[in-house]
Parts: structure tokens; sequence; C-alpha cells
């Protein structure tokens, strides 16, 4: 059997991923199949994950705020159809926003979920503030480790791990200034330093031919005018966009996709709209699993692979400005939204408001 290696490269957002100035994607993108233009569902890392591990969009899975609500018992994940075909499951995560407490932690048969209390002594998943969270993490450097040490344990058997990076999360202090033009950049330079260790331990060891790599990101980042198309920030007129959580701007809702497979192109590009939603039934299609839940709002990608043109439609949503409006009066007047993305038209709608904004993202 094919083993698989999942990794989460969170907040990196699309257009400082495949800028080339990061060596381990670009050999992961001269070794595999890159999805230039991916949505993702939330700019909140616990609901976009969810939706990649059920390939259901929010409002199905339920999970929609930080620490709200749990996946439902009844909803599967792919991880436990790779655990019942006799895979060995492991996951090394690196923030309160991936704790096992919202349940897409079901089918591991190993959770490594421990992260610091933040600075002054508190417990990092009862704070909504995320930047204050985001101090919280599990350091890239120790994610490439503990997952070689794991790899090491476990390389004679069928694997799929997980692996979570949150350095490009606030407040962008990269222990190791490895490259990148910028502080975020930094910790993005960083990240992929240490994922490259991971890389290069698959490679020395036999396993990177059959192993299928799945890469992405859950969010971008909105930066506060560091980038000419930022929106984010007091200065641009979201104050209340304090990186990512409250705007669907491209910025935070275009993410990185990158699938390499033995059996898949190397080298490839491709410009039609997916999404992460699209991520379970890709993989159960690659991994050859059965699906147990009926109905899914996500596809199979590899049809596009080979040459089909679906027209998927994109769709974002965020009620986290509800969470920021009841914990700081000065954003009592921010409206949650949602967005849809077809045919290269984007429109943004607030959920609690009569505002929509049309663009033409060609």
């Amino acid at each position: 059997m094919q083993n698989l290696l999942l990794i989460s490269l969170d907040t990196v957002r699309a257009d400082v991923a495949y800028s080339k100035k990061f060596p381990t994607i670009n050999k992961l993108r001269s070794e595999g199949v890159t999805f230039l233009n991916t949505v993702s569902s939330s700019p909140l890392t616990p609901c976009s994950h969810t939706t990649v591990f059920t390939g259901l969009q929010p409002y199905n899975h339920g999970v929609r705020h930080l620490f709200r609500e749990r996946l439902p018992k009844n909803i599967p994940t792919f991880t436990q159809a790779l655990k019942q075909k006799g895979y060995k499951t492991k996951a090394i995560v690196s923030c309160p926003g991936m704790n096992k407490w919202y349940g897409f932690s079901k089918g591991f048969n190993s959770y490594d979920d421990e992260i610091p209390r933040l600075a002054d002594g508190s417990d990092p998943l009862k704070t909504v503030d995320v930047k204050k969270r985001g101090t919280a993490l599990k350091r890239a450097k120790l994610v490439s480790e503990k997952a070689i040490e794991w790899l090491e344990n476990n390389k004679k058997e069928n694997f799929f791990l997980f692996i979570h990076f949150f350095d490009a999360h606030w407040p962008y202090e990269a222990p190791e200034k490895i490259m990148g033009d910028n502080p975020y950049e930094e910790e993005v330079g960083y990240m992929d330093h240490y994922l490259g260790k991971v890389i290069e331990y698959l490679k020395k060891n036999n396993l990177f031919d059959n192993t299928t790599i799945i890469a992405f990101s859950d969010h971008g980042e909105d930066l506060d005018g560091w980038y000419p198309n930022d929106k984010g920030g007091s200065r641009l007129g979201h104050p209340e966009e304090m990186g990512h959580g409250c705007l669907l701007y491209q910025q935070t809702q275009k993410v990185l996709l990158i699938i390499k497979d033995k059996n898949l192109p190397s080298n490839k590009n491709i410009k039609n709209q997916v999404r992460l939603v699209d991520v379970n039934p890709t993989i159960h299609d690659l991994m050859s699993l059965k699906q147990k839940q009926k109905k899914l709002d996500g596809v199979s990608i590899l049809p596009i692979i080979k040459g089909s043109s679906l027209n998927l439609i994109g769709y974002s949503e965020t009620l986290y400005p509800e969470e920021l409006a009841k914990n700081d009066p000065k954003f009592k007047k921010i409206k949650t939204k949602k967005s849809i993305i077809y045919n290269q038209t984007k429109l943004i709608s607030d959920i609690s408001g009569n505002n929509t904004e049309v663009y033409d993202l060609n």
C-alpha cells in the first residue's frame, strides 16, 4: 500500500508559497502537481482543517467558531478509513486550534497536540484573541524532529502521518532567519527548512517514492500593507483583521495545495479552481478507500489533473466577527461574512448585514 504524508502549512498565503523563494516548497512543486487556485472554506484553523478531514463545508460539519462546536460523532474522517484499512496513523499538531477537543483527531493511533502555556501562564485554549493564541505553538524544528522519530520507529509499517506547522502565524519572530524578505516570510522560510528535513528523511530511507504527499495551507494572512494587495489592518481600513479571521479576501482564502504521487505528473501546474473541501475525496481516490459519508461537498480533483474541466464553486465563510465583537466593544459593528467564487467572479456578502462586494478576479 502507498503511504500518506499530509502537511499543513498553517497561515501560508498562496502568493508567498508560490513565489519560488522557498526550496522545499519549490522541490515539492517540481515533483508533483500544484493547484494555483485553491479556495479555503474558512480563515480559521479548526474550521478549515475540519473541512479538509471531512470533505464537508462548515455549514455541514458544524465547526464554525473557536472552541464552540465539536465534530459530530456520526461524521467520519478519512483518517478513520485509513486506520480501518490497516494504516498506522499519527498526527503532530502545533497550536490551540488543532486541539483534539474539536474531534478531527478521531482515527489517529496517536495525536500529539501538546503546546506550551502562554507567557502570562494562562491557558491558550481559553482566549479568542488570535494573536495572543498564536504565541502558543510547537516550533517547526520540534515538529520535524518528532516526525522523523516517529517515522524511524514506524517506517516498516504502512503509515499515515499528519504534520502541522504553525510558524507563519503572528508574531513573526522566527528563531532562525534562514530565508525571506520580511518577518512573515522568515517564518515561512524557517518552516520550509525544517519541512525539508522530513522530506530528506523519506528520501534517504527509500520511503519517498512510495509515499503520497499532500501539502496545503488552511488559510493565508493579510499583512497590513506588507504586500500591495493587502486589505486588512488599521492603515487599510480594517483594524478588525489581525492577520486573518474577519475578512474573506484572496489574501486569506487563496491557499496552497500540492499533491505528489508516483502515479501523477511531476512539475505540473493546474489553473482550474479547486477547494480544500476536495482534499478528502481526493485522498479516498488516491488511496482506494471506501467512502462512508453518503454525501460530500467536495469531489476528487484527480480528473482535473487528467484534463477534465470541472467547474467547481468556491465557498468561504467566517463567523469569527461575532466572537470578536462580543469580546471587544470597538468592533461591535463588524459583520459575519460568506463568499462565493464562480467563473472568476467573487461575491462577498455580509451574513449579518446588507452589504455585498463583487470582484472580477481576472
